[in-house]
């Protein structure tokens, strides 16, 4: 139950306020992997290092969701959003003053605490302000954050760091969020009834209540899929901007700029469209939302193949925004899943895990896992296992296909 009517003008400004958030997340995100030639040039760094910058901030990000979900589900999801954001824009801020690498890696591990505790809550807080058959346009606006918060991430990363040095892309994008986190911590709450269906058993229950994951296979099945596309968007992410620095010859600034502008466009008309599409199937099938991110996926592999093994600048990038539409496209709907198969009463518990083993098997590990292949056989031969990444979500998406429409159902039925 909500304090406000489904759509209403205040439900739009919490959508527009956490959306605003949102996109500072990934401009953090993004503008580590925008410096990373230069990071790489200061402090003499391995693609393996450079790519462990990237890792260990998954990593503590998903190992922190866990806890985080199960705070959100039994106190202030606004409070513990608002402190976040707080301590995530306080560590960037540190970052651009970090002596070196240990350092830099310290408060790259503490952002992923504060994103973990926005993370977990805000997918259920948003949905909570709107009526479910609009879910998946809803959350399709909200993730727009990804494509337009990661392209202003390398544009500004690109253009701090090549005139400034990458410590004042750092200072730059942390000191925004000090006043986001007092704009967040006064949205009111749509309040969840503590007579709520399930809502006290989740308090009994504490963090035995993960447990109902493991049961829903639709939740399972589409959280696999969501992990293989992770990786893929993590690794080609991090490594592409360096890519078009290495392969291509562009320096930080333009190929941060052309990569940012490519992402920003097809970011937001894949997010757009993949909303619209899946909120126009799923009133045909229950399976709508898993079909249109299924077919969505494998459009996608031949234009990630050509993007790196084009010879020419302009192909590539030509290939890469096709790429990168149909990556995005999947966004709204695989998300709008997780929060259409679980109870309402632990809807943050629920992200929390799909947290956990998306970065856990996605982008906590491709980074990584792209550099030390990068350091055997070169950039461009590693990144050919991001298209195989693409493979296997749309594999997972047809197999939950299955098993999505009993479990909806159930979830209806008896919400714990």
């Amino acid at each position: 139950m909500t304090n406000h009517a489904p759509s209403s003008p205040y439900a739009r400004y919490a959508l527009a306020l956490l959306l605003a958030v949102n996109l500072l997340n990934y401009i953090d995100r993004q503008v580590l992997y925008a410096v990373f030639p230069l990071l790489k040039a200061d402090f003499s760094l391995s693609d393996t290092a450079l790519g462990f910058l990237g890792s260990a901030f998954m990593i503590c990000y998903m190992c922190s969701a866990p806890l985080l979900g199960w705070l959100g589900d039994r106190g202030s999801r606004v409070r513990l959003a608002s402190c976040g954001v707080l301590v995530w824009s306080l560590a960037t801020a540190l970052s651009g003053i970090a002596p070196g690498y240990r350092s830099l890696l310290s408060a790259r591990t503490v952002v992923g605490i504060g994103e973990a505790s926005f993370g977990t809550v805000s997918p259920g807080l948003i949905s909570d302000f709107f009526p479910k058959e609009h879910r998946g346009r809803v959350l399709s606006y909200f993730y727009l954050a990804i494509p337009v918060g990661s392209a202003i991430g390398y544009l500004l990363g690109g253009l701090l760091g090549y005139h400034f040095g990458w410590q004042s892309a750092f200072l730059m994008v942390g000191a925004p969020g000090i006043l986001l986190a007092a704009a967040v911590w006064f949205i009111r709450d749509p309040k969840r009834e503590e007579s709520l269906p399930g809502r006290q058993e989740i308090r009994r229950n504490g963090l035995a209540g993960y447990g109902i994951f493991l049961k829903n296979r639709s939740f399972i099945i589409n959280t696999l899929a969501m992990a293989a596309m992770t990786f893929a968007m993590g690794g080609l992410a991090q490594w592409m901007p360096t890519f078009l620095y290495r392969v291509h010859h562009l320096d930080v600034a333009r190929g941060n700029t052309l990569f940012g502008a490519i992402t920003v466009l097809a970011g937001i008309c894949g997010t757009l469209s993949g909303g619209w599409l899946g909120d126009r199937f799923q009133r045909k099938s229950p399976s709508g939302y898993l079909l249109v991110s299924g077919w969505g996926f494998l459009a996608g592999i031949p234009f990630a193949v050509y993007a790196i093994a084009s010879p020419t600048l302009t192909g590539c990038l030509s290939a890469a925004f096709f790429a990168e539409f149909f990556l995005f496209f999947n966004t709204g709907p695989l998300n709008t899943v997780i929060v259409n198969v679980s109870p309402v009463a632990c809807r943050a518990m629920a992200f929390a895990v799909n947290i956990f083993f998306i970065h856990a098997l996605g982008d906590a590990v491709s980074p990584t896992i792209l550099g030390w292949f990068s350091d055997l056989w070169g950039l461009r031969t590693s990144l050919m296992v991001t298209p195989v990444a693409l493979g296997i979500a749309a594999f997972f998406c047809f197999v939950c296909t299955r098993f999505i429409k009993n479990d909806m159902a159930r979830v209806e039925q008896q919400p714990l």
